[in-house]
């Protein structure tokens, strides 16, 4: 059975829902069109998770502000360096020196429920032109993993196209999604290749 890229999107948005994850649209999405982060999601998300420690509003607003730093022009130094924070996790100094630094994880690896998930299709990201990507999964407000489908109906269209469109245009156009990338998806229903933005197709 062959699928067009619509019908590959709604199955793919159907399986996560199936583990719990909900779909939202991309309009429904409070942000700037150029902002690739849901900022609110890892704001509350480090609120909650730091609340013990009494984490301030700004002192989140200073993690957040550390993630958007890192240059989109530098894209591949950028990315190994956000997936190091991600991955490891950071100091950070407190507001009030009188208290301890705190280890800051932007994600919660033990305990997974703790974390919100949400994959997002139509999202709209402008950079230096407007493109808008099959399928995000976004983890705590961070776009990790891209999804681009191609349709298997059209014998001169495969998921090389989508692997092309991936790394040439959109890392050309919104460059700035793929600093914080963990790994993107491609598909176009029968076949399907997962890897790191910054592989050759054949792995």
């Amino acid at each position: 059975m062959k699928f067009t890229e619509a019908q590959l999107e709604q199955a793919f948005v159907e399986l996560l829902g199936d583990e719990n994850i909900p779909h939202v649209l991309g309009g429904d999405i409070s942000r700037s069109e150029d902002e690739v982060l849901i900022k609110q999601d890892l704001k509350q998300f480090l609120l909650k998770q730091y609340r013990d420690e009494k984490l301030t509003e700004s002192e989140a607003d200073q993690i957040i502000r550390r993630l958007e730093v890192f240059s989109s022009s530098d894209l591949y130094e950028s990315n190994k360096a956000i997936m190091k924070l991600v991955s490891d996790g950071f100091p950070l100094k407190r507001e009030d020196r009188s208290k301890k630094d705190i280890w800051i994880y932007l994600i919660d690896y033990s305990e997974a429920d703790k974390n919100t998930y949400k994959i997002v299709n139509q999202l709209e990201i402008t950079g230096y032109h407007t493109r808008i990507p099959d399928g995000i999964l976004y983890v705590n407000g961070i776009p990790l993993v891209v999804l681009e489908f191609k349709t298997a109906i059209n014998d001169e269209v495969t998921i090389h196209d989508a692997y092309v469109q991936l790394t040439t245009r959109y890392r050309r156009d919104i460059p700035e999604l793929f600093k914080y990338n963990a790994f993107c998806v491609i598909s176009d229903g029968v076949n399907s290749k997962a890897g790191s933005f910054f592989a050759p197709y054949e792995f």
